[in-house]
């Protein structure tokens, strides 16, 4: 949705010298639509701007909400804590365009039926907001993003006077599966996402939160109102393909997550059934195991409270990735394991079971190649439960 990319297009900036400036009557304002592109999971989503054009005045400029600087202080920090700086950026509308063409992107512009004041006064604001005091924003990917800002422009402009009717909406999807619709061919993307989101994601998504994906701006301007000195008109004037894409094919690899997270199942179990009738315990095996999703529970932990992420708070995937785990992994690599371990590994078997039995009842929707790894963790802690039992008694 946001474009990394095209932060390498904005070496020069129109900003400053637009204060001012008077649209002629031939000025427009398109808002752009641009569709997905699968070569990196950001890009999935499409993007949206806003381009006005003035033939007459020889301007066409291209207004991007959708531009970060990596260079911007404590940037990874920042990121990590969700207080990443995003910026509006103004750049020239053709290299935005081929840009996104020789991607293979469609653009379709909606020209705004705006009058003159209309358009000269949505421009002042643009250009405002442009401006280095007032460019950047704190990016929020449902609720305060590229495409979202797009539809504020519009509404802090003219406020009441734009009026967007949300009847076309004839689904009632969360915004997790709202998400979910654009991740087809980023499995393992969709699977992060899944992982690092919690209960926030699980809400019932209303007609405008639809609008943090670019389609939906699309389909919310074509089914707004706005209201002139002629009455209430459509939003929308008319829609121009500038270009649209070439039919492509996608394949899924086998190695998606839940392929390879059910192999890797196949293979434990072959693991700890023989290693049990043998009386061998391969420790590496359990140490990396609960380590690695130890340290997946302390991530999801301090996401959920040490973070301005709002959509990683009450995060279900906590109850299979138990930051304990760390804990467990840590003592069973010692030579003698605590005995009070052994309790530890039976309740987590428990809780695993009753997880996987009631993973399509619970409130957060679970992503379905999760549960071989529930399903190792249980097998794993039901073993390791076992041996220290059997250690105690020898």
């Amino acid at each position: 949705m946001h474009t990394l990319i095209l932060v390498t297009l904005c070496l020069f900036s129109f900003i400053g010298n637009g204060q001012g400036f008077k649209l002629s009557e031939e000025a427009e304002i398109h808002v752009l639509t641009c569709g997905p592109y699968q070569g990196e999971l950001y890009s999935a989503f499409g993007h949206s701007a806003i381009r006005v054009h003035d033939p007459k005045r020889g301007l066409d400029w291209l207004y991007n909400y959708g531009v970060f600087d990596f260079n911007q202080p404590n940037f990874y920090l920042n990121f990590a804590r969700g207080y990443l700086n995003y910026k509006l950026a103004v750049m020239d509308y053709s290299r935005f365009r081929d840009y996104y063409i020789y991607q293979n992107r469609y653009i379709h512009e909606q020209v705004l039926n705006l009058n003159q004041e209309q358009k000269q006064a949505f421009f002042d604001f643009l250009q405002w907001n442009a401006q280095p005091e007032n460019q950047y924003y704190y990016y929020d990917y449902f609720y305060d993003n590229c495409a979202t800002r797009v539809r504020d422009a519009l509404k802090t402009t003219f406020g009441e006077k734009v009026t967007f009717d949300g009847s076309y909406i004839n689904t009632d999807y969360t915004i997790r599966e709202l998400t979910d619709l654009y991740l087809t061919y980023q499995p393992w993307g969709d699977l992060g996402i899944d992982i690092c989101l919690g209960l926030p994601m699980d809400k019932k998504a209303t007609p405008e939160m639809y609008m943090f994906l670019p389609d939906y701006i699309e389909s919310a301007f074509n089914n707004a109102t706005i209201e002139s000195d002629s009455g209430k008109l459509p939003l929308v004037k008319e829609t121009i393909v500038t270009y649209e894409s070439k039919p492509e094919t996608f394949e899924i690899s086998f190695f998606n997550p839940l392929n390879v997270f059910s192999i890797l199942f196949g293979a434990i179990l072959l693991t700890t059934v023989l290693g049990w009738k043998r009386g061998k315990h391969i420790k590496l095996i359990d140490v990396s195991l609960f380590g690695i999703i130890g340290l997946v529970g302390l991530l999801l932990f301090v996401l959920w409270v040490a973070t301005d992420h709002n959509a990683a708070a009450r995060n279900m995937n906590i109850l299979w990735a138990l930051p304990f785990h760390l804990i467990a992994a840590v003592l069973l690599a010692r030579s003698n394991p605590p005995k009070w371990l052994k309790h530890y590994f039976l309740g987590y078997s428990i809780l695993g079971v009753i997880l996987v039995l009631t993973w399509n009842f619970l409130p957060q929707q679970m992503h379905y190649s999760l549960i071989p790894i529930v399903l190792i963790l249980v097998v794993r802690s039901l073993f390791n439960y076992k041996k220290l039992g059997k250690a105690k008694k020898v």
